[in-house]
């Protein structure tokens, strides 16, 4: 295999990081590296290459090591232990320095050669490109159908309208990767954070091949996973910054259901003399009054922990894409 030089040129940072998370893929990777940086180097781009190994067993890591020390355009990041596939991408986005970021599976299913059809279209104003596997490779009962579903409810719930959430294949500006945090399994979800973040998003038609080595780690499984990191997101779309919205809302319903239960039975205790000791009504207005407040206090407190989250790291409610200004002299 050829060892690649990064392209000299005047720029101080590379043009584009392409980061890779690789688990178990030692077969796909020489080609995998090969084929990369055929790519961009045909493109005339400086880049470099970030491979991320999350706790590799069948000599991946070894062979990454070896790569990193015989090659300039390769950052070989070792993980301690297997942490998944978003804590992986966060690992790569940190160490990237390119000016744009794009990300792959090392399993060879996504096509290096559409890399630069996809950065080509970042610089034509956007903050996202997304690939879009039209015609996916994949099993249709344990694949393709979960994928669908997914991506269709995703779709519905975020109001971000790309097609298949799940293709690995993406181009960042540089600038978004840095105002987004990564935690659980979030990769997934990748353009509906951007999109809380403000980004301008869009997505390509790009190639799927059959895996050629190996085996898939994703199966039907993750299912779950995802059903609750969708409401993760659907959170920190419309309550990041205002928790007490939902919290205070639901408590005060409750709290005024329960009031009102409360009163009912005062009024026919008082009125009718009725026993209201037994009755169903009663325990459930003690529930909606206990709940109500818990609710309230969960508001305040989900406040205090957002002005904590927000003010410790000096992270702004707000995103500026641009400033225009005429100098006055």
């Amino acid at each position: 295999m050829t060892n690649y030089q990064l392209p000299i040129t005047n720029h101080p940072l590379p043009d584009v990081s392409v980061v890779v998370p690789i688990k178990d893929e030692v077969e796909s990777l020489p080609l995998l590296l090969e084929t990369i940086a055929t790519t961009l180097t045909a493109s005339e781009l400086n880049y470099e290459i970030i491979c991320v190994d999350d706790g590799s067993s069948d000599g991946s890591a070894e062979f990454l090591k070896e790569q990193a020390q015989l090659r300039t355009d390769l950052k070989a990041i070792i993980l301690r232990r297997n942490y998944g596939q978003t804590a992986a991408m966060s690992a790569g986005f940190n160490y990237a320095t390119g000016k744009a970021i794009v990300t792959l599976d090392a399993d060879l299913q996504n096509d290096p050669a559409d890399i630069p059809m996809l950065l080509a279209k970042l610089d034509e104003g956007y903050d996202l490109v997304s690939g879009w596997r039209q015609n996916r490779q994949d099993g249709a009962v344990n694949r393709l159908l979960p994928s669908k579903i997914a991506n269709w409810l995703i779709r519905r719930s975020t109001s971000v309208n790309i097609h298949d959430y799940g293709c690995s294949l993406k181009a960042y500006r540089a600038e978004l990767v840095a105002d987004m945090n990564l935690y659980g399994e979030l990769h997934r979800f990748l353009p509906a954070l951007a999109y809380i973040e403000g980004a301008r998003i869009t997505e390509l038609p790009v190639r799927h091949h059959a895996r050629r080595f190996g085996k898939s780690k994703y199966g039907i499984s993750r299912t779950f996973r995802v059903l609750m990191d969708l409401l993760t997101i659907l959170f920190m779309k419309k309550f990041l910054t205002r928790p007490m919205h939902v919290f205070g809302l639901l408590g005060l319903l409750s709290m005024v259901s329960g009031g009102g239960i409360g009163i009912y039975l005062t009024f026919i205790k008082l009125a009718f003399r009725a026993d209201i000791g037994n009755r169903p009504l009663l325990i459930l207005a003690v529930l909606l009054l206990v709940t109500g407040v818990q609710l309230f206090c969960f508001g305040l407190l989900a406040e205090l922990l957002m002005r904590t989250y927000h003010e410790s790291q000096g992270r702004p409610i707000y995103r500026v894409r641009e400033v225009v200004a005429k100098n006055i002299k």
